[in-house]
């Protein structure tokens, strides 16, 4: 659990690009509250609509364990790749994605036509995340979260755009503020977006008008497909360490060892 979340994280903080807005200029720490009712504004300003926010923001309080998980998320691949690899693709987990790329393979061709991205690769990054939907998605109100670490002055930038990205979400409709629930630095559905992750490489896969990356397999394929190919995955390349494909990945995670650990899952997927 603590390893998968830290590596969303890093593979997180390096993916945010949120153009600059006004909600980025909004002073960090002091009075929660009085931050709070700052960014409300600025969130307004930057084309919130007001009842979103009151939804969203309105009696929000600040998670002290939020920040001590925070604070803990540093040196966190301190094991060999061989050590790391072991606990995280066993026979079990090969067998579940063995599964998964049958159940869906007519989804997966789809989507590889379309994005350039084998289904071996989205099926193991879907099974190292979440378990192929089935793990731990996170239990956290996505805003609670949010707000704590926009309100602490370590990361305010970052974390404020992300919280401006989520309130685009809800207003977008793409969830509702109930399917707000995601991990301890906000990361939501089956494969983990941070929500300026979500804004700006969901995909609407289903065709239902909606972006939902918790509950949507096609979305959330699709989705993670285009974020590899937005980061310059190439069609048919290899995609091990010294690869363009192993660097496009470093969208995904930055982390060699956690790219290694997708590379090596991939193969055990494709029988290789």
């Amino acid at each position: 659990m603590k390893l998968r979340l830290a590596a969303v994280l890093a593979a997180s903080l390096a993916a945010v690009s949120l153009t600059a807005n006004p909600a980025s200029a909004v002073q960090c720490g002091g009075d929660f509250n009085r931050f709070v009712d700052n960014f409300s504004r600025a969130a307004q300003a930057a084309g919130i609509a007001p009842n979103v926010i009151a939804q969203a923001l309105g009696g929000v309080t600040l998670d002290p364990k939020v920040l001590a998980f925070d604070r803990r998320q540093r040196g966190t691949f301190n094991k060999t790749f061989e050590q790391y690899v072991s606990t995280r693709v066993g026979s079990g987990r090969i067998k579940g994605g063995r599964a998964m790329l049958q159940r869906h393979a007519s989804l997966l061709s789809r989507i590889e036509q379309k994005f350039g991205v084998p289904p071996e690769i989205i099926v193991a990054i879907w099974g190292l995340e979440t378990d192929f939907g089935k793990g731990d998605m996170g239990k956290l109100p996505v805003f609670r979260v949010l707000a704590t670490l926009a309100h602490d002055c370590r990361r305010t930038d970052l974390f404020q755009g992300e919280l401006l990205a989520a309130l685009q979400i809800v207003q977008r409709g793409d969830l509702t503020l109930g399917g707000m629930i995601g991990a301890y630095a906000g990361e939501i559905g089956q494969t983990q977006f941070l929500p300026s992750s979500y804004i700006k490489y969901g995909v609407d896969f289903d065709g239902n008008g909606h972006v939902d990356l918790r509950h949507s397999v096609p979305d959330v394929l699709a989705s993670t497909a285009n974020l590899l190919k937005t980061a310059g995955w190439k069609r048919g390349g290899d995609y091990h360490e010294g690869s363009a494909n192993f660097d496009a990945m470093r969208e995904w995670n930055r982390a060699v060892i956690y790219r290694k650990t997708i590379g090596y899952f991939a193969d055990k997927l494709a029988g290789r």
